[in-house]
């Protein structure tokens, strides 16, 4: 199966989503953000990527959709005004959506994965934080199909079209099928360029992503990996699903995430586009053990602990130093 009327609708509504963001971040205030009680900061951002994406797919498939937020905040009376904010914000996008179309769109994400059939899986605005500081977030698309990724899209709007020029364009899209190759975007610009994963095979020229938020990633335990590699140069620090579009397109040859305890667990929405990017690009993605990912087991990866990502050629040499430096904490390895 060749997923074309599949890719040409979900880059569309990733490209819709991207711009609805970027002019969200443009005019981001104190009022643009709430807090849901985990916590976490949310803002209108997420709703409205959320909103119009899943009633762009609502729209032409009958897939369920297994998506982070949903509409309850608000419909509460703390959230009436953000919610103001959201409706006019995503009429910009997608004029005539009412208000009960909005927030019916936010509510059909409420899917809790299968092992057989197919679903959408979206995290609207992946890397919050990094949207609220002016850094790096995604909105991260994928299609899954029995249990295996089959199409990814992930929107990067703060993201340079080519790192490599001071002055290129901020915002890329990354697109991957099963078995087609992975290739990029810019927003504005149609014309797509297919990319590799880098060549590296010694890690001591590697270059190495990782979270912002240690609450993401044990960077102690990332420093430890990095030494043991040898890795000289420091390691790239950014938000999101970015980090496998920068893995994807050779800018950076390993991407670790690396658990902090035994009961943190990954997110389907927070790899599966990323994972067949990089796939689709030459890499190799796996958790700390080196087993494949399992995306047929719910909304979380319950059979994996953390990431690893890498060029391919790296792959077998950062297992083995991420088995060395977590040798000792037999909860996260068991």
């Amino acid at each position: 199966m060749t997923y074309e009327y599949e890719r040409i609708i979900a880059v569309q509504a990733v490209l819709k989503a991207s711009r609805l963001c970027k002019e969200i971040r443009t005019s981001l205030s104190s009022e643009g953000s709430i807090e849901k009680q985990d916590k976490s900061p949310v803002t209108i951002a997420d709703f409205g990527s959320q909103a119009v994406i899943t009633h762009e797919l609502m729209s032409e498939f009958k897939d369920p959709i297994m998506a982070e937020e949903d509409s309850s905040i608000l419909r509460s009376s703390d959230g009436k005004e953000i919610k103001q904010k959201l409706l006019e914000n995503v009429n910009c996008i997608l004029p005539d959506l009412t208000e009960n179309q909005i927030l019916s769109s936010l509510d059909r994400g409420k899917y809790e994965g299968d092992q057989k059939g197919r679903y959408w899986a979206l995290d609207p605005t992946d890397g919050t934080k990094g949207f609220l500081r002016g850094g790096q977030y995604a909105i991260a698309l994928a299609l899954i199909e029995d249990g295996e990724v089959v199409l990814g899209v992930l929107g990067c709007p703060n993201l340079p079209i080519d790192n490599s020029h001071s002055d290129a364009a901020n915002g890329c899209v990354f697109i991957a099928v099963k078995g087609q190759g992975a290739h990029i975007r810019s927003l504005d610009d149609d014309v797509e360029k297919k990319i590799k994963v880098s060549d590296i095979d010694d890690p001591y020229f590697a270059e190495i992503c990782e979270s912002v938020e240690s609450a993401h990633s044990s960077l102690n335990d990332s420093e430890k990996i990095r030494e043991l590699l040898r890795i000289e140069s420091p390691p790239i620090r950014m938000d999101s699903q970015c980090k496998y579009g920068v893995l994807a397109r050779g800018e950076a040859s390993i991407y670790l995430r690396i658990p902090t305890n035994a009961r943190y667990m990954e997110k389907v929405w927070d790899h599966a586009a990323g994972w067949i990017v990089v796939n689709e690009a030459g890499g190799q993605v796996t958790d700390v053990l080196g087993n494949p990912l399992n995306f047929s087991v719910g909304r979380n990866l319950d059979r994996n602990k953390g990431i690893v990502a890498t060029n391919n050629k790296l792959h077998s040499r950062v297992i083995e130093a991420v088995r060395k430096v977590l040798h000792k904490k037999e909860q996260i390895l068991s």
